[in-house]
C-alpha cells in the first residue's frame, strides 16, 4: 500500500470513528470502537515523525491529526461522564451532542492540488498540546519545503510564544480562542494569528 493510500485510510478510519463513536454514546453500541481506533492511531504513529512525507502528504496527516486530536479529547471526556454517570443535565447532553460542537474547528477534507494555509483554532494553549503541536509540524514542514532561512527553534519554544500570543490576543480582543495559520507569502513562510470572534 503506497503513502497517499494509508493516508486516505487514516483519514476515512477517523471519519468512520467519529461515526461509531457518535453510535456508542449515542447507546446504539455497547462498547467503544477499541478496534478501529487502536488501528487509527498506530497509523498516526507511523506517519507521526513526518520523515517519509512529501509536503503535500505532510499538509494532509497534520490536518487529520488535528481532526482526530480534538475529536479524541472530546470523547475522552465524554467516557468519563459516561463511567462517572451524568450528574449534571449539561453533562448528558454533552454525552450526546458533543461532538457536534467541535466540527466547525475541524478542518474540511484538503485539495493537495490547491493548498490552502494550515490553520488551528486554539484557546488553552496547555490543554491543546496536540493542535500546537500540528502547527508546529505544519511551520517545519512549510520551512522545510520553501528552503527557509535561519533556525526553526524547538517546540518547547514554539509553544510558548503561541501561548503568549494567545493569552495576549484573548485579553486584548476579549474573545476566547486565537485562529493561527501557516502562509507563504513570496517565498517567506510565515505564522499568521487573529483573535476569532465569539459566537454565542
Amino acid at each position: 500500500m503506497t503513502i497517499d493510500e494509508e493516508l486516505n485510510q487514516l483519514e476515512d478510519g477517523v471519519r468512520r470513528l467519529k461515526i461509531e463513536y457518535d453510535i456508542f454514546f449515542g447507546g446504539g453500541a455497547k462498547k467503544p470502537p477499541t478496534d478501529l481506533e487502536w488501528r487509527v492511531q498506530s497509523l498516526l504513529k507511523k506517519y507521526s515523525d513526518g520523515r517519509r512525507l512529501s509536503y503535500g502528504q505532510r499538509f494532509k496527516f497534520s490536518s487529520v491529526q488535528q481532526k482526530f486530536a480534538v475529536y479524541n479529547s472530546l470523547w475522552q471526556q465524554k467516557l468519563r461522564i459516561k463511567e462517572e454517570g451524568y450528574r449534571r443535565p449539561q453533562d448528558a447532553l454533552l454525552a450526546i451532542q458533543g461532538v457536534r460542537e467541535f466540527e466547525d474547528e475541524a478542518p474540511e477534507a484538503i485539495d493537495i492540488s490547491k493548498p490552502e494555509p494550515f490553520r488551528i483554532a486554539c484557546s488553552d494553549v496547555d490543554a491543546e498540546v496536540n493542535k500546537v503541536k500540528a502547527l508546529y509540524d505544519a511551520m517545519a514542514a512549510a520551512r522545510k519545503e520553501h528552503k527557509a532561512k535561519g533556525p526553526a527553534g524547538t517546540f518547547e519554544s514554539f509553544q510558548q510564544f503561541v501561548k503568549k500570543k494567545t493569552e495576549q490576543l484573548r485579553k486584548e480582543y476579549g474573545t476566547s480562542t486565537v485562529e493561527y495559520a501557516v502562509e507563504v507569502e513570496d517565498g517567506q513562510v510565515r505564522l499568521k494569528a487573529k483573535a476569532k470572534a465569539t459566537h454565542k
